[in-house]
């Protein structure tokens, strides 16, 4: 078989290998996606959508299947966590749409995985997904590509796309950096019926109470049924890990100096899903012949800029785009895609850092967050958002 006629391998079943998948697909490229879960789905709960991903979606032809499961927020809001106070807010009618010429979002990660999948499913002669296909072994010869998996699977292709996290075993092989990075940081995550939020503290809007050294973000999904909960503070009892069950007790202990509306809706949750956050610094370089990085292996990020999904979908729109017009020659396209895609998403790490620490902020650097954002008129506010919302184009 001719390298030509090989499928492109999309080791990682997860958001970001979907869109790749499907992305690939609309151009007339094979691809073998092989997720080592025993089925594909989205572990987490909310997630965000900025303007910028929505263009995305229109180039994956899955926009009306998003804005049918997604909730569009009347404002963005960040209030003081322990006064209660207003800091500032963003309306996201009107001059948002007219500015940016998409809405902002949000939506189940499981759901957004499910209009993902089901459109892959659409192209049924160009994506072949695989489950229980956990990667031990990868090899790029310059003629071909072979993966081979802990079930004693082998795999034929063209070139091989990491999309598999902040783990990546594809990342180990060409970049070959270690672990990520801790932060010290940890967020705790849960869904609540919206028939347990007190009224008084629902509204369709993404809010954000901004702590010190903690913060809870708070939205509706699922058409309001629900309200995804985010707690985040800083802790140093925890190494690595993720999914595991949290301690409320510890999370209640962080949460003890917050004003009365957050302690109110931590209270209302009894389960916590508890998630150590890490990243990794900035690279230039994610490619190697054959083998390319795509989302979290390629740029890990810390939530706090709510762009890590959002940045998966772009790095696939970009990277078929460069595969179409390298036409065969996927070492050059690879490194084409990176030149294009690796400014942009640092700058979307290191901002990530960079929120982090307003978020959290104490004393002085709390006073001077509140007094800086709270002066800012709408349009400031959206220029600030520009740089993320006003990407130049992709795939195009």
């Amino acid at each position: 078989m001719a390298k030509q006629d090989l499928p492109y391998i999309i080791i990682g079943g997860g958001i970001g290998g979907l869109a790749c998948a499907l992305a690939l697909a609309r151009k007339g490229f094979r691809s073998v996606l092989l997720e080592q879960a025993a089925e594909f789905g989205e572990i987490g709960a909310g997630i965000q959508l900025g303007p910028n991903v929505f263009r995305m979606f229109d180039k994956l032809g899955v926009t009306d299947k998003v804005r049918k499961l997604a909730v569009f927020p009347e404002y963005l809001m960040m209030r003081d966590a322990i006064t209660a106070d207003i800091v500032t807010r963003i309306d996201l009618d009107g001059a948002f749409l007219e500015r940016f010429g998409n809405p902002y979002a949000v939506i189940h990660r499981a759901d957004l995985h499910r209009a993902m999948q089901e459109a892959c499913e659409e192209y049924p002669a160009f994506i072949t997904m695989k489950t229980s296909q956990k990667v031990v072994d990868i090899d790029d010869t310059g003629e071909r590509v072979a993966v081979r998996t802990e079930a004693g699977e082998a795999y034929e292709g063209a070139a091989i796309i990491g999309a598999d996290g902040l783990w990546s075993v594809v990342r180990q092989k060409i970049v070959g950096d270690g672990k990520p990075v801790v932060s010290g940081h940890v967020t705790y995550r849960a869904v609540l019926p919206t028939s347990e939020v007190p009224e008084e503290l629902r509204a369709w809007a993404m809010i954000i109470w901004a702590g010190e050294k903690t913060h809870l973000v708070q939205y509706p999904m699922r058409g309001g049924e629900l309200y995804n909960l985010v707690a985040v503070f800083h802790s140093d009892k925890f190494a690595e890990g993720w999914d595991s069950y949290g301690d409320p007790e510890e999370l209640h202990q962080r949460f003890a100096k917050t004003c009365e509306p957050v302690r109110t809706l931590l209270g209302k949750i009894e389960s916590w899903r508890m998630w150590v956050l890490c990243d990794r610094p900035p690279i230039r370089d994610w490619s190697r012949g054959n083998i390319t990085l795509l989302g979290d292996a390629a740029h890990p990020m810390l939530q706090y800029l709510a762009q890590g999904a959002n940045m998966a979908i772009e790095d696939a729109v970009c990277l078929a785009r460069k595969i179409e017009l390298a036409k065969g020659d996927n070492p050059a396209a690879f490194l084409a895609y990176q030149q294009e895609r690796y400014l942009r998403t640092a700058r979307v790490q290191l901002t990530a850092k960079l929120y982090g620490e307003a978020y959290h902020a104490s004393n002085a650097a709390r006073d001077l967050r509140n007094a800086v954002l709270g002066a800012r008129s709408q349009k400031e506010a959206m220029d600030s958002m520009a740089w993320l919302y006003d990407p130049p184009p992709i795939g195009e």
